[in-house]
C-alpha cells in the first residue's frame, strides 16, 4: 500500500533504551503508519530528516490490555522503527533534547 512520505513517520521514539542505542550504535527509534515498510520508513528519514540511512528494522508492537475495574479495553496496535545511521550521521533534533 501507498503511503505518502509526511505519514509514514508519526514520531519520534524518546526512551532509555533508544537513548543508550543511539550515543552506542547510532539509532534512533520511530513509531511509523502501521502500514509502511523498510523501503517507505527509509525513504521518508532520509527525505524529511536529510541523513543517509543504514539499516531499518521494524517491530510490530501489539496493544495491551487495560483494565478500570469490572471494565477492560485495548489499546492499538502499533509499529515501531529502528533506524540505523550511517557512520557520521546524526539527528539535531535528538541532539537539544
Amino acid at each position: 500500500m501507498k503511503v505518502e512520505l509526511h505519514a509514514v513517520l508519526v514520531r519520534p521514539l524518546l526512551t532509555e533504551k533508544i537513548t543508550g542505542l543511539r550515543e552506542a550504535t547510532n539509532t534512533v527509534g520511530f513509531i511509523v503508519h502501521p502500514e509502511a515498510n523498510r523501503l517507505q520508513i527509509k525513504q521518508a528519514v532520509e527525505a524529511l530528516l536529510k541523513v543517509k540511512v543504514q539499516r531499518v528494522n521494524v517491530l510490530n508492537m501489539p496493544g495491551k490490555l487495560k483494565r478500570l475495574g469490572r471494565f477492560s479495553g485495548r489499546r492499538s496496535d502499533w509499529k515501531k522503527a529502528f533506524v540505523t545511521l550511517k557512520k557520521g550521521e546524526k539527528l539535531e533534533m535528538y541532539e537539544s533534547a
